[in-house]
């Protein structure tokens, strides 16, 4: 069930303005089957220039009724029904706006006509309503007076219908269902007004503390996405009521939009993060010398007085990497603490000069990959570089780097980024990404 509406207004914005007149077509996805349409006193002088364009004079509105005295008749008709408009928020903002200050809250599902003709008649050069019945021979009387432009308004709803049109408004309704089921303090405009781009989100409470920290590919959608569960659960509830605010940073790609949200994570400590707020169980890989003379790598802990050779949020990155180089350079697992199924003779080692040649070379690789370099990649929104830089094995800092920029020493890099603390989880964040995209990786000296 549908009610089409359009609407007349003094301007464009509801706060401090009026509707003028108002045309509701009923529809049940097939036909009409009722219509309602009154000019409205909207309790401000009308514009010179909206005179113009609608014909609706102030004098004609000074006997017509409030919007109070017709607030109950519209919310009676537009209840339970899905609200259907050309630029629907337009028309859903008024009404909105104008049925609350009458005491009715009104919280409907939307469709946009717009958009749903964009998708069910491509190719069509502008998709206003003049130009769109213009295309498709719809006729319309009395533009740009509500019921002229409800009745056309209509028609197109029903062509879009015969083009197949009923899985299309699902998926359409799906979609717009996602935003309206914000958490009760949040406004609505801060969700709509966010952009489509990586970043990292902010949830603040009512005080304007940060309770939550997400990183996203889209924001938007990644914030809307919070809501749209069906979870039900005390927690949740309890997190969509503190809600009282979003803000966000746009990141160039994904990569930095990691980096920033567990920076600010153990900058903020948010109530509502869990993950990356433990303390951090950091692994090394060391090297060192037994009895027998034979140079050994074994994983550990990190301990305060003794820097590893590299080290690891995860112990399954420690061991990825100490298998990786046993294989590489032919070391024995045994030595390396990674095979004990079994006891080995001493007969069966390797001889001490030979083998700890092979360890050294070993040492070296893992030094280079904890060496100096930087990762770029094309940002999402600018036609700049994104720039990861990692100086000696520690993370330096990002930013966006000029396409004809000197890439080939830190320092030229620096004055262009900003800096930022290091943690293991930003640390083995950057070396997955630097294994897996060897070609966005530039090594420096």
């Amino acid at each position: 069930m549908y009610a089409i509406v359009d609407i007349e207004t003094t301007g464009s914005q509801p706060d401090g303005n009026g509707i003028t007149e108002i045309a509701i077509v009923l529809h049940n996805g097939v036909e009409v089957e009722g219509r309602y349409e009154t000019l409205v006193n909207p309790g401000y002088p009308i514009p010179p220039y909206v005179v113009h364009l609608t014909g609706i004079t102030n004098e004609m509105v000074a006997k017509a009724p409030p919007f109070s005295a017709v607030a109950e008749n519209i919310y009676r008709l537009l209840s339970n029904r899905i609200f259907v408009a050309h630029n629907v928020n337009f028309d859903h903002s008024f009404i909105k706006y104008h049925l609350r200050g009458s005491g009715y809250e009104w919280s409907p599902k939307k469709l946009c006509t717009l958009k749903l003709a964009r998708k069910a008649f491509p190719g069509v050069p502008k998709y206003g309503l003049d130009n769109i019945c213009r295309t498709l021979n719809i006729a319309v009387k009395n533009r740009h007076r509500a019921g002229g432009d409800a009745d056309a308004t209509a028609i197109l709803f029903g062509m879009i219908f015969e083009k197949g049109g009923e899985k299309m408004i699902r998926e359409f309704l799906k979609k717009e269902n996602r935003e309206q089921i914000l958490p009760p303090n949040l406004p609505h405009e801060q969700v709509k007004n966010l952009p489509y781009v990586p970043g990292v989100y902010y949830f603040h409470n009512a005080k304007g503390k940060v309770v939550y920290v997400g990183k996203a590919i889209n924001i938007k959608n990644r914030v809307v996405s919070h809501f749209s569960g069906f979870e039900t659960g005390k927690k949740r509830q309890e997190f969509l009521r503190v809600i009282h605010s979003v803000s966000y940073k746009e990141c160039p790609t994904e990569l930095t939009a990691c980096i920033l949200e567990s920076v600010e994570i153990k900058r903020l400590w948010p109530t509502y993060n869990i993950s990356q707020k433990g303390p951090e169980q950091a692994y090394g890989i060391y090297c060192f010398e037994d009895g027998r003379g034979y140079q050994r790598l074994a994983i550990d802990k990190k301990r305060k007085h003794y820097e590893p050779l590299v080290s690891f949020n995860l112990l399954a990155d420690a061991h990825r990497m100490l298998w990786k180089v046993v294989r590489e350079f032919a070391l024995h697992p045994t030595l390396c603490f990674l095979d004990k199924s079994a006891p080995v003779s001493e007969e069966e080692y390797p001889e001490p000069t030979l083998y700890n040649a092979r360890v050294e070379a070993a040492v070296e690789y893992m030094k280079k990959e904890m060496g100096t370099y930087a990762i770029f990649e094309e940002a999402a929104f600018d036609k700049k570089n994104a720039c990861v830089l990692v100086e000696s094995g520690k993370f330096y800092g990002m930013g966006l780097i000029p396409e004809n920029l000197n890439f080939t020493q830190p320092d030229y890099l620096k004055p262009h980024l900003t800096q930022y603390p290091e943690n293991e989880v930003i640390k083995s964040m950057i070396r997955s990404y630097a294994q897996k995209h060897p070609s966005r990786v530039m090594v420096m000296d």
